[in-house]
């Protein structure tokens, strides 16, 4: 059975026949988005359980169909330890965010197409290995965020969308040059990712090809300076559509850097992952700082995204086993945690009809549940012990650390300014959570107990809140499925990382930071 295939077309095909169902209110078409929601999210556990080995670091559940043969491109599908969990991820946040919609009047047809678009549009970018089949799929799913921003945003959701479309598509360009100029390197052309990653490419190509990804996937997993965008998206987009933005967008940008920059790239990652370090720590810091300057409820988590988005560069840059799946842990947790972020975000503007913290205040009294629930995500955001952000945050400093790769200055000086980050967060949480439901009512509310937070509410906030708590108390139901992969990945560094030791002095940038160079005599035997 081509089950890839099908958990892939499923939600698209679906989309094609919602113009020509009778609908006047948009009830049966929510139904109608949510169920395929829920049969793909449904198909997704089975077919991953029943078929996924989670002793094998290779890919799995492989297709290939020839496709366009002109242009050697091919309809090609697998998954492994690092798209599993992604796609996982994608099926609950997108079903999710179909129900979170469940009030939307505007143009409902419309609206729950373009969900199920992007949810075809995001699995196949996870799941695909045509690497311009790749680029096409990156395309197609930035239409859908678009017209979502652009329709069913705030006051300045065309200034936001517009913003969206011209940093992400501009930067998706280099993918396309990036892709061609591999796919034409050596004798054979192809765009096969396996292929592609098995060619010996010149040292300075690499490099070339290294940044030109950086950029294109550093621009969606907003990275500084890349980042401008993301505020005023999630500022102006709907709850569901931040919840996809947080959830799933972003999570594209780390996988396409450790896709293509770590596994296909791997003399250039050794390079340049000192400056993927520095690029984390000025993530985690400049978005802790930003957020702290944020009166608007949305932008204060927004630039939170983009600091927890730097331990994800973080983790990354370790050349170890440890390091690489902290940053997997984390694009899994923040995905979680964000998305149930953005969600309750929405469930007080919709009581409150305002966004701005200083005109909140007193809330709790009004709305204890909903109190509750701000909290608990809150705390899993700012890494409280038993929330999936502790561990995976805590994987990330231990494997950087730890990694003998780096000279000890350089480690220390990261792992501090690092640190700087976690003292921040809960600092700027804390104060959020004061700002909108300590002090006197500000509000003239009504409704009395109807402000408080529905039972599809709560049922969608414990569906986000309840694996945070999971993954946080037994960390491996996440790592047991990526651990396979990134220990192999780690394991090819290790025994590349000698080899060049002996032949370089020092990287690209310790003329620059003096730090970042493969320490003299490191136990490289130890990166595991």
């Amino acid at each position: 059975m081509p089950w890839l295939t099908i958990i892939t077309m499923l939600p698209l095909v679906a989309a094609l026949p919602i113009p020509l169902i009778p609908d006047k209110d948009g009830r049966t078409i929510r139904w109608y988005a949510l169920g395929v929601g829920l049969v793909d999210f449904a198909l997704m556990i089975y077919v991953f359980g029943s078929n996924y080995l989670l002793q094998s670091a290779d890919l799995q559940l492989s297709e290939s169909y020839r496709w366009i043969p002109q242009l050697g491109l091919n309809w090609s599908l697998a998954v492994d330890g690092m798209s599993m969990p992604l796609i996982l991820l994608t099926g609950l946040v997108t079903t999710l965010a179909m129900l979170a919609a469940w009030n939307t009047t505007k143009k409902p047809k419309l609206f729950y197409a373009l969900m199920l678009v992007m949810y075809s549009a995001q699995i196949a970018v996870f799941a695909t290995q045509d690497l311009m089949m790749f680029f096409l799929v990156w395309e197609l799913e930035l239409v859908p965020v678009y017209l979502l921003i652009s329709i069913w945003g705030g006051p300045k959701r065309l200034y936001a969308s517009t913003k969206f479309i011209l940093y992400t598509a501009l930067a998706s360009l280099f993918i396309l040059i990036c892709a061609l100029s591999m796919a034409f390197y050596g004798g054979d052309v192809t765009f096969d990712m396996q292929a592609l990653g098995m060619k010996d490419y010149p040292i300075g190509m690499e490099v070339l090809l290294y940044l030109g990804f950086l950029v294109a996937f550093g621009t969606k997993l907003s990275v500084f300076p890349l980042h401008t965008w993301l505020p005023d998206a999630h500022g102006e987009a709907s709850a569901p559509g931040s919840m996809l933005l947080a959830g799933i967008l972003l999570k594209m940008g780390g996988y396409g850097l450790l896709r293509f920059n770590v596994e296909m790239l791997p003399e250039a990652h050794i390079k340049l992952a000192p400056l993927l370090a520095v690029l984390g720590v000025v993530n985690i810091v400049y978005g802790a700082f930003s957020a702290f300057a944020q009166n608007n409820l949305k932008r204060r988590v927004a630039y939170s995204s983009i600091s927890h988005m730097g331990f994800v560069l973080l983790g990354i840059a370790a050349y170890n086993s440890l390091g690489l799946s902290g940053a997997m842990l984390q694009m899994v947790s923040h995905g979680l945690i964000a998305a149930a972020m953005f969600f309750l975000c929405g469930v007080a503007y919709e009581r409150t009809h305002t966004l701005e913290m200083d005109k909140m205040g007193g809330l709790a009294k009004q709305m204890p549940l909903a109190f509750a629930l701000f909290t608990a995500v809150a705390m899993a955001s700012l890494a409280l012990p038993g929330m999936s952000g502790f561990v995976s945050e805590l994987t990330i400093f231990l494997g950087f650390a730890t990694d003998s790769a780096y000279s000890n200055s350089f480690r220390v000086i990261v792992v501090l300014l690092a640190a700087v980050g976690l003292v921040l967060t809960p600092m700027y949480l804390l104060s959020m959570l004061r700002r909108i439901f300590f002090g006197e009512l500000k509000l003239k509310l009504e409704g009395g107990l109807n402000l408080d937070v529905s039972a599809r509410e709560i049922f969608i906030s414990l569906c986000l809140v309840i694996p945070v708590v999971g993954i946080g108390v037994y960390p491996k139901l996440a790592t047991q499925v990526h651990d396979m992969k990134t220990d192999a990945i780690a394991a090819h560094y290790q025994s590349l990382l000698p080899t060049l030791a002996q032949t370089q002095t020092g990287t690209l940038f310790s003329q620059v930071f003096e730090a970042p160079t493969i320490a003299e005599g490191a136990d490289f035997a130890r990166m595991d």
